[in-house]
């Protein structure tokens, strides 16, 4: 199991990638409030519990949850009356995130096995949902933000960090084992991303932050020539990490005839 300064030496880290930078991606957490040194891996790209609106007694859930970073932080906000459920597929994850919870005698924190497409929690159960740099590797993204709906309670919300694209990237750049098993898997055009929160029944889709991933030259040119990195630049597309809100209406549609099912 990698520790933060392990995962920080690979792409999504870039610690050990590049002579320029230490950390390419990761949003510094060590100021938020809940913070606990011992469950941040350093893979994150943003700070999403920051935005999440996360009150006293909210049931959250937390996409992804790692060695529980953000589902601590988020239980320093919705407090001893709240409750946080963190979802993982890694069983490691889910081993080293309970025994983080256990030190810290949080027992109102719980980690379960699962996946994003079909979570392991009923529907209409959680007042927020947040996520870091984790539903870009989600294979079906539609099916994922479906569940999301389907677990927030009527007017809740999420709040979610991804990594989107903007702008085609050089292929040399796609082609990379390295970038693309890492930092930018699964990553969709950022129109793209938004009309598929839109098409899953969100509204008030709202990007809370966005940052460009700047990639150090030093990494570029391991991929391309100069030139090409001058042009990738100029063009005007690139990497970035949006932190993204969006709430469950109030009310759904039923379907009443052949029109609204269409």
């Amino acid at each position: 199991m990698q520790n933060k300064e392990t995962n920080q030496s690979s792409c999504c880290g870039a610690g050990g990638c590049s002579t320029e930078v230490y950390n390419i991606m990761t949003d510094d957490y060590s100021k938020t409030s809940g913070y606990k040194a011992e469950a941040d891996l350093g893979l994150g790209c943003g700070l999403p519990t920051q935005f999440a609106k996360i009150k006293k007694g909210d049931v959250v859930i937390d996409l992804g949850s790692g060695a529980g970073n953000d589902c601590f932080i988020a239980r320093h906000e919705t407090g001893e009356t709240g409750k946080v459920i963190g979802i993982d597929f890694t069983e490691a994850m889910i081993e080293k995130a309970r025994a983080n919870a256990e030190k810290l005698n949080f027992h109102n924190v719980e980690f379960r096995t699962g996946d994003i497409e079909k979570m392991p929690v009923g529907a209409n159960m959680a007042d927020v949902v947040v996520s870091n740099c984790v539903l870009n590797l989600v294979p079906d993204k539609e099916k994922a933000f479906s569940e999301i709906l389907r677990v927030l309670k009527p007017g809740a919300h999420f709040s979610i960090s991804d990594v989107v694209l903007v702008g085609d990237l050089p292929e040399e750049l796609t082609k990379s084992a390295e970038m693309y098993a890492g930092c930018v898997a699964g990553a969709l055009q950022k129109e793209k991303y938004l009309q598929i929160v839109a098409n899953a029944g969100f509204k008030n889709i709202t990007i809370q932050k966005e940052k460009p991933i700047v990639i150090p030259d030093d990494i570029l040119l391991r991929f391309m020539a100069a030139e090409m990195i001058a042009h990738y630049k100029n063009k005007g597309c690139g990497i970035f990490s949006i932190t993204l809100y969006a709430e469950k209406p109030t009310e759904q549609k039923s379907c009443c005839g052949p029109d609204c099912c269409n």
